[in-house]
């Protein structure tokens, strides 16, 4: 993807594999900016307050933190350190696990003074790996807005997406946003409306970003506006993206996605998830039931963040000062609420005996 006509991932490692280089999310989109990583602290850090976020993100992310790690002491007690400081930064995502789980068994096959080269070449293949996931996804997607696009007779297909499933949230094209990308590179005339998204605000302050710089028609609503956009027949489908979906097909995103599956059920509006292999838990069945749901700070539902009219970043309080605020960070969406989960595989129903099938080599790990 480009900013500024220029290209980027959202993270890439320096030439002499000292540092890791990631576009810091906290200050978008008001003003673009990098951080350097250079030791498992950083990474962690980064992960933590939220500089990177987005399920695949945050695993490549740890991947490289690893490969810090390693850099600095290859021993198999540094590297068993370095991942439960790692997989400690967040608990819902389960890209976090996945991808720690998968340098582990890499670096510790080979000899501790050859980890560092391992590490860096892994997690590069972890980031390569997400671009092409991805890319695929958009594939796969592409064809549900070009039919979409052929029953309104070619007008454009609008789109309703919830907080940010796209490139910043991945390595590379995003995995609700992908789709849409192939589409309006395709020619597919296409809208997007942009859920805000509090209290993060990522719809907002990154998709609508993102979309901007792609040259995406879109329009940002708040929160509460996708039911009534879609009774009024403003919507064609809905795409979003999952921190962690179940073996049954339960979508656990970001919060405020299952009341969009709800409208979406009322109103006969198709809602799919973007759905990595990574992403996708087969040790778990019920995603309510099962799936730890992140409390984050509260500062985060009573303050916001924005710019002056004079170009300055401020931050100020919105509720009384006395009122408590609570701040889950995720919800899940029950599998009957969703058409369908569009993975690098192909579009899948959200059963478990559909993922079993598109995934057969997955649900040996079960437990």
């Amino acid at each position: 993807m480009r900013i500024d006509g220029k290209p980027f991932t959202s993270i890439w490692p320096h030439t002499d594999l000292k540092a890791v280089e990631i576009i810091d999310q906290t200050k978008l989109p008001h003003q673009f900016a990098t951080l350097t990583l250079v030791d498992v602290a950083d990474a962690a850090r980064a992960i933590k307050d939220m500089h990177v976020r987005g399920a695949p993100l945050i695993g490549v992310t740890a991947a490289y933190g690893l490969a810090l790690a390693m850099r600095a002491d290859p021993s198999d007690g540094n590297l068993e350190a370095a991942a439960q400081t790692l997989l400690a930064t967040r608990p819902t995502a389960v890209n976090l696990a996945w991808a720690l789980k998968d340098m582990r068994q890499h670096l510790l096959a080979v000899k501790p003074q050859d980890r560092a080269a391992k590490a860096f070449a892994r997690a590069a293949e972890l980031a390569a790996d997400d671009i092409a996931l991805c890319a695929s996804i958009g594939d796969h997607g592409l064809a549900l807005i070009g039919d979409a696009q052929a029953k309104k007779g070619g007008k454009p297909v609008n789109i309703l997406t919830h907080c940010n499933a796209g490139w910043l949230a991945t390595v590379d094209w995003g995995t609700a946003t992908a789709p849409i990308y192939k589409a309006h590179d395709a020619g597919i005339a296409v809208h997007v409306f942009v859920d805000e998204t509090r209290p993060r605000n990522q719809g907002a302050s990154l998709t609508a970003f993102e979309l901007g710089q792609h040259g995406v028609p879109h329009t940002v609503i708040v929160d509460n506006a996708g039911g009534h956009v879609m009774q009024h027949g403003g919507v064609d489908l809905v795409i979003v993206g999952t921190d962690r979906t179940t073996a049954s097909g339960d979508v656990c995103n970001k919060i405020g996605t299952y009341l969009k599956a709800l409208a979406a059920k009322d109103n006969g509006v198709p809602f799919y998830v973007a759905a990595p292999s990574p992403s996708i838990d087969f040790s778990l069945d019920d995603g309510v039931a099962e799936i730890p749901i992140e409390t984050r700070g509260s500062e985060e539902v009573t303050h916001m963040s924005g710019a002056t009219a004079d170009g300055r970043i401020e931050t100020v309080r919105i509720t009384p000062p006395s009122s408590p605020a609570l701040n889950y960070a995720f919800d899940v969406t029950p599998a009957r609420l969703v058409t369908g989960l569009i993975t690098e595989r192909g579009v899948v129903a959200a059963t478990k005996e559909a993922l079993a099938k598109a995934f057969p080599e997955r649900v040996t790990v079960r437990r």
